[in-house]
């Protein structure tokens, strides 16, 4: 190829382009290796060029670091989305070329010298008083971010600690590739009715749709065949319905050993994740990657582990007792197995204990819960409360998959103030599972477009619920719903920021532990009877959903709900033990352990061939390694936020306003400018409390009995 060839290559890398919004539409694999390259060749040059004349003030340091570190968070930021819901062969082994380049340049700056120099001058200079609070958030932040990258590292030490970083991005991208692989290999193809006994017709729907897509072209809901997977939407109607005993046993087996086995085995890459992680914390100077994890967050170790203790011993009998009404039910119900409950028994009989207690059906709901009212609802709370307004832009910036949409969010002064897209359906091929949101473009100031004030921040906000089957819109579960709505509250936090200084700005700076509070606090929204009765209508009827219902769905909130909260101990619990105690290499092996912490968090112990972990992927493939904990620290606090409007009367209009208000000026609008904690007091006017989140999960008798 000749020198112009490959700079025309590059003028046309869409990569590259200098557009309002992400080219996701044009984005190949074949532009990822030279459109960072040579990104990374510009912004090496400004960084030399940066150390060369740094000076210790807020335009001589802060803002050039600004610019340089966007340009390539937002290519990066487009690759790695794509690679989540468009993974290909061809785009993973480009990723793969470059991830090292990238990582080595992240690693550059964090460890510069002349950069750590300039912004510990400007701590110690004159300029400092008069720095904002969240100027002076950002420069301790990038102080503690320099120690946390090794900046105080020399020779051998810096070279094994930069060797240590390279290794964990490559094993936390394998980790990731192997457990999406592991899910798309298992297919499970039915031909026969009896052996779909009890599931429902969306889930016979899906099943069938999956086949046709799998060469039976003429498969229906009807007559099969239908072909299952470990997808969500397919993996847990069969878990929750299925009367087929044998293929509950089979799925759930084949779900709990993902990625366990042959060339996609997760055992080996945890391991070795593991041991970089206590090395390169005693690299640190600290004694495990716990401490490393925690010096960014809220809690410390012994905190996080107390507030686990607590929520456990809160939990534990009502836990214990759930299962014994589940044997008991079963039992009385003449199953076979009552006596005999086994792991794959537990989700169907407590599935058919709900329907007898609370005569509620999740997929009897579904038709209430079509995804269009869903938005339209959801979008209606936030006008309520935060005073915006979401409407519809499909079309108006490139989208990766025809499904997925695009929406402006318009300020209380109706003016534009973020943008956001939804992808909101299961793609099993090509997406990897869950449901997550992040940004697009961060808020800033420095980095507003020509003839603005301000750029708008743009998030994505990623789901894997039902499709729609056939002509019928997705129809969701009650789960589902919750989940959206809780990707949304992330959302909101990025999106109703009012820090115009990029590195704090929206959910920037926002401590690990604190960050969940905006989503988890939007959940129980789902549960409020104006809310829920505005959006829950039949889809082709349009009835809404009918008020018994509703009483019971409130009631059923509870349900297992010491059994839920078990559940999110156990993996946080086992997280932090991993980082902090565990020995890599011992004679104890990770699964030793999660058998080990179970006999306190678990009330039916795992099965033997357990390897849960090896789909761990939040800790070893995502951000949470030693961080699970913050769901249920994060949870103590959105709890709490959510009581101060039942404080003031959930059916007072004027009174929810207000605290809406309220709560978009500080925890959605301060963001990462300011400490969580004091975030949290000037909302609640108090430290937080444990008192709401027990009784919202019913356990507060059990906790003061």
């Amino acid at each position: 190829m000749s020198a112009d060839a490959g700079v025309q290559g590059l003028e046309n890398n869409p990569l590259l382009a200098d557009a309002p919004f992400p080219l996701f539409d044009q984005v190949e694999a074949k532009d990822v290796v030279p459109a960072i390259r040579s990104l990374l060749k510009d912004l090496t040059k400004d960084l030399e060029s940066l150390e060369a004349s740094v000076a210790p003030s807020w335009p001589g340091l802060v803002e050039p670091l600004e610019r340089l570190g966007d340009k390539l968070s937002v290519a990066w930021g487009t690759i790695s989305h794509l690679k989540a819901v468009k993974d290909t062969k061809e785009l993973r082994d480009a990723v793969e070329e470059v991830q090292p380049e990238r990582v080595a340049f992240s690693l550059r700056v964090g460890q510069s010298k002349p950069i750590y120099e300039a912004y510990r001058a400007l701590r110690d200079g004159p300029e400092w008083e008069s720095l904002s609070e969240a100027q002076q958030r950002i420069v301790e932040a990038e102080l503690r971010e320099a120690t946390l990258s090794g900046v105080a590292l020399e020779g051998k030490e810096k070279e094994r600690f930069n060797e240590i970083q390279q290794e964990l991005a490559q094993l936390s991208t394998q980790f990731s590739n192997n457990l999406l692989d592991a899910t798309k290999a298992y297919k499970k193809l039915l031909t026969d009715p009896a052996e779909i006994n009890g599931l429902p017709p969306s889930a016979l729907g899906l099943a069938a749709q999956t086949a046709a897509a799998n060469g039976h072209e003429n498969a229906t809901a009807e007559s099969g065949p239908w072909m299952f997977t470990l997808d969500m939407p397919s993996y847990v109607p069969v878990l929750q319905h299925a009367k087929n005993r044998a293929l509950r046993e089979e799925m759930y087996r084949a779900y709990l050993t993902r990625a366990s086995t042959g060339d996609v085995d997760n055992t080996p890459i945890i391991e070795k994740i593991l041991a970089l992680k206590k090395e390169k914390a005693q690299l640190l100077g600290f004694e495990c990657h716990a401490d490393v994890s925690l010096a960014t967050k809220m809690a410390t170790l012994e905190r996080a582990q107390g507030l686990l203790e607590e929520l456990r011993a809160a939990s534990w009998d009502a836990a214990l007792k759930d299962l014994e009404d589940l044997k008991a039910f079963a039992a009385e119900s003449g199953a076979p197995e009552g006596s005999d409950l086994k792991h794959w028994d537990i989700t169907y009989w407590a599935e058919r204990l709900r329907e007898a207690k609370y005569s509620i059906n999740d997929e009897e709901l579904r038709p209430y819960f079509a995804l269009p009212s869903v938005l339209e609802g959801m979008f209606g709370l936030a006008h309520k409360l935060f005073g915006v307004t979401v409407e519809a832009a499909d079309g108006k910036a490139p989208v990766w998959h025809k499904d997925v949409r695009f929406f402006q969010l318009t300020g209380p002064d109706s003016k534009p103030a973020a943008y956001f897209y939804l992808d909101p359906y299961s793609r099993p091929a090509e997406k990897r599972g869950g449901a997550w949101m992040d940004e697009v473009l961060g808020r800033s100031k420095l980095l507003a477009p020509p003839g603005e004030s301000v750029r708008l921040p743009v998030a994505h906000m990623v789901c894997n619920q039902t499709p729609p089957v056939g002509d019928q819109p997705s129809l969701m579960t009650f789960r589902e719903v919750e989940t959206l709505f809780h990707e949304f509250g992330h959302a909101l936090q990025h999106m109703l920021t009012r820090q115009d200084e990029g590195f704090v700005a929206g959910i920037r700076n926002v401590e690990w532990d604190a960050v969940e509070l905006p989503s988890q606090f939007m959940e129980n929204w789902c549960y409020h009877r104006a809310t829920l009765m505005g959006f829950a209508r039949h889809f082709e009827t349009g009835e809404p959903l009918p008020e018994d219902i509703y009483k019971k769905l409130v009631t059923a909130r509870t349900f297992r709900a010491a059994s839920q909260m078990m559940r999110q101990i156990h993996f946080a619990s086992v997280d932090l033990d991993l980082h902090s105690r565990f020995a890599p290499g011992g004679s104890e092996s990770v699964f030793d352990a999660d058998r080990r912490i179970a006999q306190k968090t678990m009330v039916m112990p795992p099965l033997p061939e357990d390897r849960f972990l090896c789909g761990f992927a939040h800790i070893f493939a995502g951000g949470y390694s030693a961080g699970y904990y913050s769901y249920k620290w994060a949870e103590v606090l959105s709890a709490d936020a959510f009581s101060a409007f039942e404080e003031v009367g959930l059916e007072n209009e004027k009174r929810v306003q207000e605290t809406g208000r309220r709560f978009a000026e500080t925890v959605l609008g301060l963001g990462g400018g300011k400490a969580p904690l004091e975030v949290f007091k000037e909302f609640r006017g108090r430290e937080p409390s444990t008192e709401p989140l027990l009784r919202h999960s019913g356990l507060l008798a059990t906790a003061t009995a």
